[in-house]
């Protein structure tokens, strides 16, 4: 569960920090370039902790996943960013990708025989 939890500020930190980057301004923004290190820092850091427990597979199918539709959202609500059909079944494609990786974390797990 830990790793679990890890993952997710991982994550979170990875959207903070692509939405400093994006408010950077080239870095030419201090604070915003400031927070793209913290963010993108802190990133790497709980993924790694996340690896301890979790299959690299899947973390970094989730935290791949999770951040691009969190970022995609984030464009769409603050920048305007284009949404249109395109982009749905593109974020569908992602988080359905990442159902799969899981599930055959699952299946492979129930096919090994019991100890």
């Amino acid at each position: 569960m830990k790793g679990y939890i890890a993952l997710g500020i991982s994550i979170i930190s990875e959207v903070f920090g692509t939405t400093m980057l994006k408010l950077s301004e080239g870095f030419t923004n201090i604070f915003p370039s400031i927070g793209v290190i913290v963010g993108y820092g802190l990133s790497f850091y709980f993924l790694s902790l996340c690896l301890k427990t979790v299959p690299l597979s899947l973390a970094y199918a989730l935290w791949s996943g999770i951040g691009t539709a969190l970022t995609t959202l984030i464009g769409v609500l603050l920048w305007r960013d284009p949404f249109n059909i395109i982009t749905l079944v593109g974020l569908i494609l992602i988080i359905g990708g990442v159902a799969l990786l899981n599930a055959s974390k699952s299946l492979e797990n129930a096919k090994k025989p019991a100890s």
